[in-house]
């Protein structure tokens, strides 16, 4: 048995890790581009990368490194994602490392980045910057906001771990994104630091599990970022671990996470969960929930709170899974409107249904009545500022 806290705070939580952010210059006004993660002991770490064929320079980079190194330091920045770059922008990478390497004590150091593709890393604002880092700091708070873009709040999470023998061990986390969300992790980085004295060998399973049903089960808009990153780091000082105990609260740290991406979509307004239940298999579930989260049609229906459960039907028949209108039934938040080959859509039903669909969040379930797979995924509304946004997203 274990018992699992919330922690207020994030990585400035975790003994041993020290974290900043600092203005390089990249955004205007001022604003904090540019952040650290430091330990003061080498870190065993693993990564989960985007599934885009266009992976970003510092990715590239991470991937040149032996299989079981150790880091202590991981270098992000924002307004650039240092991707389309070629080797130039690798070469980037280890210019701004290796001057950095000469004024700290960096053992392999990483870098990660975020932003525009395909422009120049302005990489002598960048070393300029890092150059100032103090790594005895501790300011999460500069850290999170450094990351961001279009965010339009920072995403933490944090907790303790408590096993049976009074043992325990924290895990603690900062990331960013709110658009190029899509079921292949996000548009977005996420720094996980523990201090589990977890076996290398187990990181990626745990990463992995994670993931499968919290940053591979929410979409914004579809389109998947050249630069998604979850990095895991442990510094193993608790000492403690327990295999069950660390990955459900990995578990929980990346759905918080994940949920907050949703939140925070570029101009949505509503997270809606869709569930699918009695699929084939759960691939079959699987596909069907994300195309659900993906469908522009069911996302302007969502922003217009429009009861049109038609395309809800539609997007699971275009889906591919095994199906059949007289086994199909849908329901928002439990109430049907189609049960197994009948409409029960009618004027007053509709204005019950139109008022969940007001709700910040709630959810859409499709029973395929094909077996007894299930599978949820999370989605948003879409919206003008969507447009707004990311048609002025270089400016």
């Amino acid at each position: 048995m274990f018992s699992i806290l919330p922690l207020k705070g994030s990585i400035d939580n975790i003994d041993g890790f020290f974290c900043d952010g600092v203005s390089a210059g990249l955004k205007s006004k001022n604003k904090l581009d540019l952040g650290f993660i430091y330990s003061d002991t080498p870190c065993l770490i693993e990564a989960i990368f985007t599934k885009n064929t266009f992976q970003a320079a510092p990715l590239k980079h991470f991937q040149r490194y032996p299989k079981d190194f150790k880091t202590n330091f991981i270098l992000i920045n924002s307004k650039n994602a240092n991707a389309l770059s070629g080797q130039k922008g690798i070469d980037d990478i280890d210019y701004i490392l290796n001057n950095l390497s000469k004024k700290f004590a960096l053992q392999n150091p990483c870098m990660s980045s975020t932003g525009i593709i395909a422009k120049p890393l302005e990489k002598d604002k960048i070393l300029l910057a890092a150059k100032n880092f103090d790594l005895s700091h501790k300011n999460a708070k500069n850290l999170s906001e450094a990351i961001l873009t279009t965010d339009s709040f920072a995403k933490i999470s944090s907790y303790e771990v408590i096993l049976e023998d009074k043992t325990s061990f924290k895990i603690s986390t900062c990331a960013k994104g709110a658009g190029m969300i899509n079921p292949s992790l996000a548009t977005m980085l996420c720094f996980i630091v523990t201090d589990a004295k977890i076996p290398k060998a187990d990181m990626k399973e745990a990463l992995e599990f994670g993931a499968k049903t919290t940053f591979n089960a929410i979409s914004v808009d579809g389109d998947t970022s050249t630069n998604d990153s979850i990095l895991l780091l442990s510094n193993q000082k608790s000492k403690a671990y327990e295999k069950q105990a660390f990955k459900e609260a990995l578990r929980l740290l990346m759905q918080d996470l994940s949920l907050m991406v949703i939140k925070d979509a570029e101009g949505g307004k509503k997270v809606v969960a869709f569930e699918v239940k009695e699929a084939k298999d759960f691939e079959q579930a699987q596909k069907a929930a994300k195309d659900l989260a993906n469908s522009l049609l069911v996302k302007t229906a969502l922003f217009g709170e429009d009861p049109n459960f038609g395309r809800i039907a539609s997007t699971i028949g275009a889906s591919g899974v095994a199906c059949d209108e007289t086994r199909l039934s849908i329901s928002y938040n439990d109430i049907f409107v189609y049960k197994k080959g009948e409409i029960l859509l009618d004027d007053e039903l509709e204005l019950v249904v139109g008022k969940i669909m007001q709700k910040d969040s709630y959810k859409i379930t499709c029973y395929l009545g094909m077996g007894d797979a299930n599978f949820t995924s999370f989605g948003c509304d879409l919206g003008y500022d969507y447009v707004k946004i990311n048609a002025d997203y270089r400016t």
